[in-house]
């Protein structure tokens, strides 16, 4: 009689390996020193224009130009338009700063392919001046469309999702956190 296999040790000798979960959450490994020496190396472009004057100030001019082109829109509230404005930014920001992994430009020899652009920001360190006001941002716009909304139930639920899910990245626990949806922990 054969044989049966019960995902126990099978003829090679190897475990059969189990499905993936829904939701896998993994940190991302610390960087090797050579990948420290190659960041080093070079100015890193993609994140030092977060330290530029005037790059404060265009994050205000994005917020009230999409305050502008909303309330251009016929039928829509003030409500409805201070919200769209909160989840513009907010989801902007999100795929920014913490979706987007890497640089654009090949001149670190690949040093931050693992990271995201928040995590690049004055080279990872927590509560710099710049990472303070991209923290203030969104949770200002929060309180100001809460209070032009009325503090209406639907709409306070809404903005605050919204800014949770940017608040919450950019907080030091979340620091080279990683969620990944139906996919296994990648294998580097």
């Amino acid at each position: 009689m054969p044989e049966r296999n019960t995902g126990g040790e099978g003829a090679a000798g190897a475990r059969r390996r189990r499905s993936s979960s829904i939701l896998q959450v993994y940190h991302e490994p610390p960087e090797t020193l050579e990948q420290i020496s190659d960041q080093a190396s070079l100015p890193n472009l993609n994140a030092n224009w977060t330290n530029a004057k005037g790059a404060w100030t265009i994050h205000l001019v994005l917020i009230l130009a999409a305050k502008i082109i909303f309330d251009a829109i016929p039928g829509v509230s003030q409500e409805t338009s201070w919200t769209l404005t909160n989840m513009s930014y907010m989801f902007g920001s999100y795929i920014m700063f913490h979706h987007v992994r890497g640089v654009p430009f090949d001149f670190n020899s690949g040093a931050f392919d693992n990271l995201n652009m928040w995590e690049q920001i004055d080279n990872g360190a927590q509560y710099t001046p710049t990472k303070k006001f991209l923290l203030s941002v969104p949770i200002a716009l929060f309180l100001v469309s809460t209070h032009y909304t009325h503090y209406d139930l639907t709409y306070f639920t809404i903005n605050l999702l919204a800014v949770l899910g940017v608040v919450i990245p950019k907080l030091p626990f979340s620091h080279r956190m990683r969620f990944g949806l139906f996919s296994g922990i990648p294998e580097e």
